[in-house]
């Protein structure tokens, strides 16, 4: 599917029309097919989204007093399940949930210079083959996938495979076949990101290891103290067999990692920093994710809701997609995508969005065809994003111009991220807090901005709808006054959609030349008003509301 863009200034008209969908992962007639590389993809921390079980509030007793946020605030899979099950996710035109990691968390806590803080964010995992008990039980997670599954959206789970969580009172420390506790990453060159810890107490396992380990014995005990000892010393034969790797370090994590693409359904891993781990391994690791996906679709067929492949999406800090498939480190440049990525998240994103909408929407347009490598290269996708969990300089902090980031987000070609209270103007700080504590507030259920949630919701059910907007290639239109007009197009798989967007257009009514688009239609919709438009003469006259307009065919 290589696509060709060119664009000229955009901010949001948007005239579309869509052919019947034959692709075959489609199963409702009229409706866009899914394509990775123009999903709307919803992020979440779970602890901090809704709680929807307050039982599991306490089931692992952390009692220690923490800093502002530093704490498990009580957000859980049945939280998640029922903002679906409610319609929230739908209403905003997501097809993909993207979850912070799941697996059981360290017990005790750590002061990292910011105050006292346990692992409510997921990222210090104690045991990969169990889930946390804050969030839940892995059957309540595979409900979570099911009721997702049936409401047409995706799951991405987020895992990591370059360190345990730190070393507490409760949670000694892997032995040193396993783990190392330094130096400290420099980031001089490749290998001082990939040897190395990435801070103090949060030791690094032995990815580059050849030798082969035994189990850690605190793990042994654990389990056998929990019963299921025999069934994982089973299940590790089992998989050391059939895939003939050796009992590597990594080789164990891939196998336990894995098994959540196995044993849940979840369609995609969101993979934790990247550069930190050899990308023989991540080949490895990605090469056995789909293996372990295409398992689970052989076992559960009845569960399927489509036959895709296993989608992976890295992490790959300071990653510019601007600048092409490849990661520079001082001492060359590594190509991921070549290991078995799908996608990586664009670091550039917030940034460029600095710009009017017309110099983003130009650039944006332009980048799709770099990363395509040659013709035999599979594509490799971007996503965007304005916000995130650890990201210190986020575009709009304040959500002071929470409507035009939401333009230019969700307009941008590539993929979209939005960060948990993008959408509802969720500010990114709080009283006492410090760090990134101030990007993980609790979601603002009760204080939800309407106008700003409205305004993404009607953009983001346009996208889902129009495949055009995330990756349809772009042709410049005429348009007169300010702000700019232009067209989208995008097919594949028997599938056609054309799109009209323009932008920075004065509010109050505008006149648009559709004919070299739509010449045979008599009447379009502007979606953002909700208003039916007669062509007369090629033109409409459509009302401009935040400067955009969404005009789509209803014939």
């Amino acid at each position: 599917m290589k696509k060709t863009l060119f664009i000229t200034f955009c901010l949001a008209i948007v005239i579309s029309c869509s052919s019947k969908n034959t692709a075959t992962t489609n199963k409702k007639e009229n409706v866009a097919p899914f394509d990775w590389s123009a999903a709307s993809v919803y992020f979440l921390l779970t602890d901090r989204f809704y709680n929807g079980d307050k039982t599991n509030d306490s089931v692992v007793k952390r009692n220690e007093k923490t800093a502002t946020l530093r704490g498990f605030e009580g957000g859980d899979f049945a939280g998640i399940q029922r903002k679906i099950q409610q319609g929230y996710f739908t209403d905003l035109g997501i097809n993909a949930i993207w979850l912070t990691p799941i697996f059981e968390q360290i017990k005790g806590g750590v002061d990292e210079g910011t105050g006292f803080t346990y692992a409510y964010h997921g990222y210090w995992a104690k045991d990969w083959t169990a889930v946390e008990p804050a969030f839940g039980t892995m059957e309540e997670f595979k409900e979570l996938v099911t009721v997702a599954h049936k409401n047409d959206i995706r799951i991405l789970l987020d895992v990591v495979l370059n360190h345990t969580g730190p070393v507490t009172g409760q949670d000694p420390q892997w032995p040193d076949s396993w783990v190392r506790t330094g130096p400290t990453c420099t980031y001089q060159d490749q290998e001082t990101a990939v040897s190395c810890t990435l801070t103090d107490n949060l030791p690094d396992i032995r990815t580059d290891s050849r030798e082969e380990v035994e189990l850690p014995e605190i793990l042994v005990q654990k389990w056998k103290s929990e019963g299921r000892y025999e069934q994982e010393k089973k299940e590790l034969d089992n998989f050391f067999s059939k895939t003939d790797l050796p009992r590597t370090p990594a080789n164990y994590l891939i196998k336990w990692v894995t098994d959540y693409a196995r044993e849940t359904g979840v369609d995609g891993f969101r993979v934790d920093t990247v550069k930190h781990v050899e990308e023989s391994i991540w080949a490895t690791f990605n090469e056995q994710a789909k293996r372990a996906y295409e398992e689970w679709k052989q076992n559960n067929p009845d569960q399927m809701i489509h036959d895709d492949e296993f989608f992976i999406l890295g992490e790959l800090y300071g990653y510019y997609a601007q600048y092409g498939p490849g990661y520079r480190f001082n001492d060359g440049v590594v190509d991921y995508f070549d290991a078995g990525y799908n996608a990586m998240i664009n670091f550039g994103f917030k940034d460029a969005a600095r710009e009017d909408f017309g110099v983003l929407f130009q650039k944006y347009a332009t980048m799709t065809d770099s990363l395509y490598r040659n013709t035999n290269s599979a594509p490799a996708y971007f996503m965007n994003y304005i916000s995130s969990h650890d990201d210190g300089q986020p575009l709009d902090p304040m959500r002071e111009n929470a409507i035009d980031t939401g333009s230019k987000l969700l307009l941008a070609p590539g993929m979209a991220q939005i960060y948990y209270g993008d959408e509802s103007a969720r500010k990114l700080t709080a009283d006492g807090a410090s760090g990134d504590a101030n990007l993980r507030t609790m979601m603002n259920w009760e204080n939800l901005d309407s106008n700003v949630l409205s305004h993404w919701q009607i953009l983001g059910r346009f996208r889902k709808k129009h495949l055009a907007v995330g990756a349809g290639r772009v042709e410049a239109l005429d348009i007169d006054g300010a702000g700019s007009l232009t067209a989208r197009l995008y097919e594949k798989s028997g599938y056609f959609d054309k799109v009209i967007i323009g932008a920075g257009l004065q509010d109050g009514k505008q006149s648009i030349n559709v004919s070299s688009i739509f010449s045979g239609n008599k009447k379009l919709r502007n979606a953002y008003m909700d208003e039916v438009l007669t062509v007369e003469n090629g033109q409409v006259t459509a009302t401009v509301k935040n400067g955009l307009v969404l005009l789509e065919s209803i014939e």
